[in-house]
This record gives structure tokens, C-alpha cells and sequence, in this order.
């Protein structure tokens, strides 16, 4: 096991980039923000400088919202580069940092060999992981904390594994070894059922890499990164699956599938995956955070309720439609259907599927929220007011408290100088989009210890 000597003082200071950074879910765990008073205090982590830019948008609500609590971030020839495309930054005049941290989407990561072989391979355009494998190439961070949807350890789906394993080789070529885990914050006591996958990089010159010599079921059940922020019930040896990744992307690109599992390890290309299983803490209910106040704009009309009665959970549609007002209603939208359709050839077909829960209990964590939240949306939380027993959808507030932001992050931005309101709908949109503030908190405390001891 391996042995953790705390220091007095740092030799590597907490130096922070950090990509694709929303409203800075990120920045708001790595210092532990529970109030936007917290931003008056000196940080703990310092943000040399971050990238924050919407494809598409006129208005730039996220990075507004994050320059308002923030400020701006400026590159080393004195620019505020923060919000345009990634793509087009020359990752040479970012700021030097020590971790390199972002949410970034699940894309096709697919490369082809360059035509000019000194430009090397070529990933598809538009793809945000090309731009952070640039930062690593110009940057050389020693530290990487990445957060990403758990199927991108499936993807795509013709080709299992094939995404991750490309990941894996880029930072295998940077030379970094690989942590990985898809955690659920519920799991970990927190407020929201959402499984994320996390990737822990780590270049192999650091300190931490050297000392990390362990047997890779230690990496896993006790002493890695993850092992120590989230444990899980310990795994043996046997269980473990191992593969070698190919040295050439392309190759990898073209050929390459495998099943990772939830956890896993990579050290110069051999890579180890298992599936683990954590030790479960009881989640926050949901109960716990509403507010007690709500506006009257958030509780839902009866009329918009139920079109019949409330013990009903199916809608039959195969002899005749609905009235358009009876599938306007909640009860419509989260209950079962069974409606004949016709596709453009002229085919009929029966479209059907199950009931969800309408009403979300004060006694379980949140569902995993999703932009779409607030909206008339199948996924949309509504809930019981506490106070009042009305039926209402959740408040801007109370979606910030399931991600773990403080109360009112989302509710102002700071445009061309000037403090504007975020749209309502907007506010949901980042919510649905953030990461889960609470697990950032939790490694944080482990990646003080070995910035302690670099």
C-alpha cells in the first residue's frame, strides 16, 4: 500500500486551465464555493486562465455568467481569449499551468493518417478533445482532470471502446498514465442520481507517478486516485481485464474495440479495466433542497396535469387520437402510450412506450437532469411543494442545489460591462449541462495531498 508523507508547503503551485468550463463547476469544487460570497476569498486553486465558448450563440450566457463571478482571464500577450472557439487559440500563449481540468462532449473521436505525414494523424473537425490533446502537446500540465457521459466508454456503438481507446493513446503518446472511474454522485451521498465517467491523468515524471508503484487491485480498491475520493468494495486480482493498446491511432481509429469497464488503469499503453462496485453512502433526498417559496409561475394548473383520471398510467390511441389538449398534459407525456403511427413510405407502425414516475418523491435523490429541464419535457422534474402540497416544476435555485452550485449561481451575467438577468430557461439549459459540484470537492482533498508532495 502505498504510503502518503504530507509536506509543509507545496513545491508545485495549484496552477488551473480550465476548458469548456460552463458556469465553473470545476473552479466552484476545486475551492470549495458554497455561497457566491465564497468568491470574495482567495482561492485556493488558481484559475490561470479558462475557455468558456457556445457554438452558435449570439449570447454567451455561460461564459458571462462565469466572467460575473469570476472575472476575465487574459493570455500571455495580454488578450481575453476565453470566449472563442477552442479550435482557433494558439495553445501557445496560455498560461503555464500545473492541472488541466474540463467537461467536454462525447463526440466521434475518429483520426485518418495526415497527407502530409510530418502533420501526423488528423481527428475530425469540430471535436473538442483534439483541441485539450493540443493544450497537453503545448502545455505538458502534470496533472489532467477530465469529466465526460458514461457512454463514452461504449462508443460508438459499431465499435466499442474505440473513443476511450483513443483517448487513452493520446495521453499514452503525452506520456501520462490513466485513471479512470464512472461514478453516480448518489451513490456518494450526493443529491442527484448522474453517472459520469472521470479520467485522472498524470505525467509519468511527477512525483506521484513514481511513487505510484503499486499492484494495479491497490490502484483500484484502495490507493489510486479514485480509490481514495470514492471507495469501492475491493476487487481481486483474477477479475481483471487487460489489453495493449496498438502505438498507432490510426490503427486504434480503424480496427481497435473493446469493453472498458466502470474503473480501470493505464501505464505506457498496457491497459487494466474492472468492473467495481462502490461503498454506498445514503443520497440527499430531494426533499431536502426545495425551496419552501416558489414563485406561483412554477406550480402547473390541473388542467395541465391530468386529462383523466389521475390513477390513469397508459394512453390507448390505436382506435382513435387524443384531443391535442389530452396529450398537452403531464399525465399524457409521462404515462405509457400506444398510438398508431405512419412513416413517410406510407408504413404503419405501432408507437409505444412504458410510463415513468410523474411526480418526483421528496424521499429519493434527483433524477440526472438534463437541459431540457424546466420545459414540457418527459425528463423534467416535477415535484410536491412542501409547503403548499401543489404540483410545481422545479425553480432555477433548486436545480443549482442538485448540481451543487450555490444558491443563485446562474441568475446574473456580466455583458459588455454591464449586470443583465439570464433568462429563465437559459438558467436550466447550464444546470442540465454542469457537472456535479460536490464530487469535484471530494477530489479535491486528494489532489491537495499530492500537490503537497510534488
Amino acid at each position: 500500500m502505498m504510503t502518503v508523507f504530507r509536506i509543509g508547503v507545496s513545491t508545485m503551485r495549484k496552477t488551473v486551465c480550465e476548458l469548456f468550463a460552463g458556469v465553473g463547476g470545476f473552479r466552484c469544487g476545486l475551492n470549495s464555493i458554497k455561497m457566491i460570497e465564497d468568491t470574495n476569498k482567495k482561492e485556493k486553486w488558481e484559475t490561470v486562465w479558462f475557455s468558456q465558448w457556445e457554438p452558435g450563440k449570439v449570447k454567451q450566457w455561460a461564459h458571462d455568467c462565469y466572467v460575473n463571478h469570476f472575472g476575465v482571464s487574459l493570455d500571455l500577450d495580454g488578450n481575453d481569449t476565453t470566449n472563442i472557439d477552442i479550435a482557433e487559440v494558439d495553445k501557445n500563449r496560455i498560461p503555464d499551468h500545473n492541472l488541466l481540468v474540463g467537461g467536454f462532449p462525447c463526440q466521434d473521436y475518429s483520426v485518418a493518417r495526415g497527407l502530409n505525414g510530418e502533420r501526423g494523424i488528423e481527428g475530425k473537425k469540430g471535436v473538442l478533445w483534439w483541441s485539450i490533446r493540443d493544450v497537453l502537446n503545448e502545455k505538458k500540465p502534470a496533472f489532467v482532470l477530465l469529466e465526460n457521459v458514461d457512454r463514452l466508454l461504449k462508443s460508438p456503438s459499431k465499435q466499442r471502446g474505440r473513443d476511450f481507446a483513443i483517448i487513452l493513446a493520446c495521453l499514452n503518446e503525452q506520456g501520462y498514465s490513466v485513471e479512470w472511474r464512472v461514478i453516480n454522485a448518489a451513490e456518494y451521498g450526493l443529491q442527484q442520481r448522474r453517472r459520469r465517467t472521470f479520467i485522472f491523468a498524470y505525467k509519468n515524471n511527477t512525483k506521484y507517478a513514481k511513487c505510484n508503484k503499486l499492484e494495479v487491485t491497490d490502484i483500484i480498491n484502495r490507493d489510486g486516485f479514485f480509490a481514495r475520493a470514492f471507495p469501492v468494495n475491493e476487487i481481486e486480482e483474477n477479475v481483471i481485464k487487460q489489453v495493449c493498446l496498438p502505438e498507432d491511432i490510426v490503427k486504434i481509429s480503424d480496427e481497435f474495440s473493446f469493453l472498458f469497464e466502470n474503473s480501470g488503469y493505464m501505464s505506457k499503453g498496457e491497459v487494466y479495466t474492472v468492473k467495481t462496485h462502490p461503498v454506498k453512502k445514503a443520497p440527499v433526498p430531494l426533499g431536502t433542497i426545495l425551496q419552501q417559496d416558489a414563485n406561483e409561475k412554477y406550480y402547473i394548473p390541473q388542467e395541465r396535469l391530468y386529462y383523466t383520471d389521475e390513477s390513469v398510467k397508459y394512453s390507448d390511441e390505436m382506435e382513435y387520437d387524443l384531443p391535442k389538449t389530452s396529450r398537452q398534459t403531464w399525465q399524457y407525456l409521462k404515462g405509457g402510450k400506444k398510438r398508431l403511427r405512419k412513416s413517410q413510405n406510407g408504413h404503419e407502425y405501432v408507437y409505444s412506450e412504458g410510463p415513468i414516475p410523474m411526480i418526483d418523491e421528496w424521499d429519493a435523490p434527483a433524477r440526472t437532469m438534463l437541459t431540457s429541464e424546466g420545459s414540457f419535457n418527459r425528463s423534467t422534474h416535477i415535484v410536491r411543494d412542501r409547503k403548499t402540497g401543489r404540483i410545481r416544476i422545479l425553480t432555477p435555485v433548486e436545480t443549482e442545489r442538485i448540481q451543487g452550485f450555490p444558491d443563485n449561481w446562474t441568475k446574473e451575467c456580466l455583458t459588455s460591462g454591464e449586470i443583465v438577468p439570464m433568462p429563465e430557461r437559459t438558467r436550466y439549459f447550464c444546470m442540465g449541462n454542469a457537472l456535479v459540484v460536490d464530487l469535484i470537492v471530494k477530489m479535491e482533498v486528494v489532489l491537495d495531498d499530492i500537490f503537497a508532495n510534488e
